[in-house]
């Protein structure tokens, strides 16, 4: 009997490693099926309700719209305000939207209603001036010279060192001392991952990037990429790949990788309401899918 335990042994521990491998395919399976389901969300009830009632009234310009006007970054009148959850972000955003994209289908419009205190709409040819912040000032674009959100602190300090160095080559040498004192704070801040103060993202499809991403204001910025996420967009682009994200999803995704990656912090859902309209949406299209149903209508703004 002793001489059959380590195959039954080893039998039974193939058993579990299979049993483990289909529970793990099963979990994928789901997750890539519903990749909205384990947010940490206010109560959409105030979206349901809006739903249901149909169009309102945008207080500030009078248009008719749902749930939120996308000219004023408001919501309409049977989506109180105070029942919108406001997201805190742990740095600033700007968005800079092509002249062309349809603002009734851009996502970009949700970051601004749920973290207005944070983000930024800028309708190209308007650009900030980043020419004197690139150091702490970085741009969400795929590229062959992008980086990952763990590479940024080391490529920010890079530009750092380098505009510290240009500066000090005709200091005195008292103030060369001064200045390497002040490069060192800057050095210690960097490697306590505080330098990225801002996060650029361009709101365009994808055919129409390319205008913006080209324009020399743009040129300094370092280029980070989301190589990991995959969409779950309904009006994902034909031919492109599934790692081309909304503006939302990028933004969001970004939020939460570099909460781990650079802050050092345990994720606990501190941004998952920037997903706040978009996973009511998605669960709109998902139903409308089903035969006989028509809610995708109401999602027409």
């Amino acid at each position: 009997m002793s001489l059959n335990t380590p195959i039954f042994l080893k039998e039974r521990e193939e058993d579990n490693s299979k049993f483990v491998e289909i529970q793990q395919s099963q979990t994928t399976s789901i997750a890539a099926e519903y990749p909205l389901q384990n947010l940490c969300l206010a109560s959409q009830e105030v979206l349901q309700k809006a739903q249901q009632n149909g169009r309102s009234k945008c207080l500030k310009c009078g248009g008719s719209r749902m749930f939120y006007c996308y000219t004023c970054y408001v919501p309409v009148e049977n989506v109180p305000i105070e029942q919108i959850p406001r997201v805190k972000l742990p740095l600033k955003i700007d968005i800079i939207k092509h002249p062309n994209e349809t603002d009734g289908k851009s996502t970009a419009i949700h970051a601004k209603l749920l973290a207005p205190e944070f983000v930024n709409i800028y309708t190209y040819p308007c650009i900030p001036e980043y020419e004197e912040k690139d150091h702490e000032v970085a741009l969400v674009f795929p590229g062959p010279n992008s980086v990952s959100i763990k590479e940024i602190s080391f490529h920010l300090q890079e530009k750092i060192q380098n505009n510290v160095g240009g500066k000090n080559d005709d200091l005195d040498k008292p103030f060369i001392k001064r200045k390497k004192t002040e490069e060192q704070d800057l050095n210690d801040s960097k490697c306590k991952d505080t330098t990225l103060k801002k996060i650029v993202f361009i709101d365009s499809t994808w055919n129409q990037t390319n205008k913006i991403f080209t324009d020399e204001r743009l040129q300094g910025l370092l280029q980070v990429e989301l190589k990991t996420r995959k969409t779950c967009f309904w009006r994902h682009q034909k031919g492109k790949p599934d790692t081309f994200l909304s503006t939302i999803e990028a933004i969001y995704y970004f939020l939460v990788d570099y909460h781990t990656d650079i802050l050092k912090e345990k994720y606990k859902g501190q941004y998952d309401n920037l997903l706040f309209f978009y996973s009511f949406m998605h669960q709109l299209v998902k139903n409308a899918k089903c035969p006989g149903d028509k809610e995708t209508r109401k999602l027409t703004h």
